[in-house]
């Protein structure tokens, strides 16, 4: 197993240093391919990444017209009518992104796609669950729920869920020949997207989830939505199965609350309770991966030097 940590000293510097780190990848990538397929994560960890990389992509160091992007996850259930109107919602992550990072550039990407989340009608996806409990399962045993929805729903809107929405895009990453670099952050209990603690690595590759409900009420409490009727309760993801098998992945971390997680996930055994720990498995298979976090988070790390160079993890503090 090869894990490269950086550590660096503070949020600018953890992502001028990540950035640095994606171009070089994209710069190589394009040497060898027609285009680079790049995962994009939201939330606060990359966003310092993508000003930086949009920088890099103004100035020339890169084509952006030979690049594609996939998004980690995107909400089922914002506020309205109609699929356009639930995707340019101001919480909607497909919002996120092009006001964090698309809006940054000169020159657009070839394509750029986002889970299918917009698509889904929640109140009518959560009727049908409720009226065809036989079509789907859930799994997990913490927080959010992994719904798998079976081969043979009878519910025709279920079953399009299932094949269109969630199959859908993980078959259109496939068609683009997966991700060539995948940026994720971490959450506070060390998952990835919303592949929640306790949901299970195996067959998460796009997934249902079911929001927890302190998530739901954390939601509202914090003012993004006015009301639990207004707030998603559910999402759709990739999951740390589809993550961990890009070619690399760079994940992001900074501050106190993402300390725990990021030494558990290296430390520890590979666990469904800290998802992004499966990228342990990842890396002993051959994958590509790096953290670039800054010293807070680190602190974990650094304290339990010994285990991490036994198990293969490379850390330099810059």
């Amino acid at each position: 197993m090869s894990i490269k940590v950086f550590v660096t000293d503070d949020f600018e510097h953890m992502s001028k240093t990540a950035a640095k780190i994606v171009k070089k990848n994209i710069i190589k990538t394009l040497e060898t391919k027609k285009d680079a397929v790049l995962g994009l994560a939201t939330g606060n960890s990359p966003t310092g990444l993508y000003k930086h990389l949009a920088m890099a992509a103004n100035i020339g160091e890169f084509d952006c017209s030979r690049i594609r992007s996939f998004n980690l996850d995107e909400y089922v259930g914002l506020p309205g009518e109609n699929a356009q109107q639930r995707l340019l919602h101001p919480e909607s992550y497909c919002y996120f992104i092009i006001q964090e990072f698309f809006s940054l550039l000169k020159h657009k990407f070839i394509e750029t796609s986002v889970p299918y989340g917009s698509l889904i009608d929640q109140k009518k996806m959560v009727k049908e669950l409720e009226t065809h409990p036989g079509d789907w399962q859930e799994f997990g045993v913490n927080a959010g729920r992994s719904v798998v929805i079976k081969p043979d729903a009878a519910s025709e809107y279920l079953a399009w869920i299932r094949n269109e929405v969630l199959y859908g895009y993980e078959k259109k990453i496939s068609a683009a020949g997966g991700i060539d670099l995948q940026i994720i952050g971490v959450g506070g209990r060390g998952h990835v997207a919303f592949h929640e603690s306790g949901i299970p690595f195996e067959k998460s590759r796009v997934m249902l989830v079911k929001l927890d409900d302190n998530t739901v009420a954390n939601a509202v409490t914090d003012g993004h939505f006015s009301s639990k009727n207004d707030s998603p309760l559910y999402a759709t993801s990739m999951g740390a199965e589809l993550v961990y098998e890009a070619k690399t992945v760079v994940l992001l971390a900074n501050g106190e609350r993402k300390a725990g997680p990021v030494a558990e996930s290296l430390i520890g055994d590979p666990t469904p309770d800290v998802p992004i720990s499966y990228g342990q498995a990842y890396s002993k298979n051959g994958g590509n991966l790096v953290y670039v976090i800054d010293k807070v988070a680190a602190k974990g790390l650094l304290s339990n030097m010994e285990i991490l160079k036994h198990k293969g993890v490379t850390i330099e503090v810059l």
